[in-house]
């Protein structure tokens, strides 16, 4: 995406009614030219289904994580990040009721009448809310969906029931149920995703330890996404081309109905629907992590003329506070004096957040971007380079 058509938050912080005219957009004969997308962008998809490796998380963590079952995930994640940064998981024992209640739940949110789900309506500038379309931050290549997204922290420092919390003081006592059986997906995905973290962390020779305890305390965020039927899926996109800012993304798809699409040699790659699967792919935040050694997933969501579509996605982030840069013991362990060279500066998550939600729209070079908006903002960043020392010395005695 050509930062030249990089379109700016919305100047109107109420919105009047504009995310009211979204929902009456979604029936019409025609989309509006707000969701016209480039057709850079909109390219036609390929008939070649994406390459993706199955990892079985559960054989890798089985007798304590050291057998053959690590070995090949590690090999498998290895061989996935390197190229297009996507894999999918099973043996996650994520409870089959438990995923269809929280899909449900989406299902379920999303037919509420438009007034309903407008009291979580996102803020200026936050990440947690109900939005449509994006119309609260953008005026051009508008998404053909709607969002709710809300954050999860570990239970141990936020307490147990920030989710449910979430949903009752937005949305109303009558959504706690709703909301506790996301707070059990929220905390079943944060267990998945730590998992994942110990292969990622064998596979890069840094240790099951080093990924898993940088994000055991990190604040994640949930989102559930709805594409309606799109009279022109030619013209349209669900979400356009972008690689998410957060470390890891955790997706669940809902059903036969594909979406996701991966950018691989200049093809778009569908990836689908596989039973009992997560689909896992990489972020900005661990391509910073990992110093460049595995690729963030360019990737985006399409719509079907008349079939709509539903995912729950996953986001795992550090906490706000924490330092972003690569483990010593892998820059220690690099090959050549290229790969020991930073390639990203230190930036916190709450740096991240704060960037993608309020002065850019994630794209393809997010880092580059940020690497450019630190740069400028560098006396701010004093602390974060106090605390990255700190943190070093921490990793070398661990």
């Amino acid at each position: 995406m050509n930062v030249a058509r990089r379109v700016p938050p919305a100047d109107d912080a109420d919105g009047n009614d504009d995310a009211a005219a979204m929902g009456l957009c979604w029936g019409q004969p025609k989309i509006p030219d707000p969701f016209v997308w480039p057709q850079a962008d909109a390219l036609a998809s390929s008939e070649r289904e994406l390459d993706a490796p199955v990892v079985d998380v559960g054989a890798a963590m089985r007798g304590g994580g050291g057998g053959d079952g690590m070995r090949r995930a590690a090999e498998q994640v290895a061989a996935a990040c390197a190229s297009h940064g996507l894999f999918q998981v099973t043996g996650h024992g994520l409870d089959p009721a438990l995923a269809r209640a929280a899909l449900d739940g989406a299902a379920g949110f999303f037919r509420l009448p438009l007034a309903t789900k407008r009291r979580a309506r996102r803020a200026p500038g936050n990440v947690t809310g109900y939005a449509a379309a994006h119309v609260d931050r953008f005026t051009a290549n508008l998404p053909w969906k709607e969002t709710l997204s809300f954050g999860h922290r570990d239970h141990r420092a936020a307490g147990a029931h920030v989710v449910v919390n979430y949903f009752t003081s937005v949305l109303g006592s009558e959504f706690k149920p709703l909301g506790a059986v996301y707070q059990e997906y929220c905390e079943a995905m944060k267990q998945v995703s730590l998992a994942i973290m110990e292969v990622i962390g064998v596979s890069l020779g840094v240790g099951r330890s080093c990924y898993r305890d940088f994000f055991a305390d990190g604040c994640s965020i949930m989102r559930c996404n709805y594409y309606p039927p799109c009279p022109e899926p030619e013209r349209a996109l669900g979400t356009g081309p972008h690689c998410d800012p957060s470390a890891l993304t955790l997706l669940l798809q809902d059903g036969a109905v594909d979406g996701l699409q991966v950018l691989v040699d200049g093809e778009w790659r569908p990836v689908r629907p596989r039973p009992g699967a997560l689909v896992v792919n990489i972020g900005d935040t661990f391509t910073a992590l990992s110093n460049g050694r595995y690729r963030s997933c360019l990737h985006r969501a399409v719509v079907h003329r008349e079939r709509e579509r539903r995912s729950l996605a996953f986001f795992l982030c550090p906490r706000e506070d924490r330092v972003v840069r690569p483990p010593p013991r892998l820059l220690a362990a690099a090959r050549g004096q290229e790969e020991r060279r930073r390639r990203y500066p230190d930036f916190t998550w709450a740096d991240m957040a704060r960037f993608t939600q309020r002065h850019y729209r994630a794209d393809a070079r997010t880092l580059e971007a940020l690497a450019r908006w630190l740069g400028a903002a560098a006396p701010t960043c004093a602390a974060a380079t106090s605390a990255s020392q700190s943190q070093d010395k921490a990793q070398e005695t661990a």
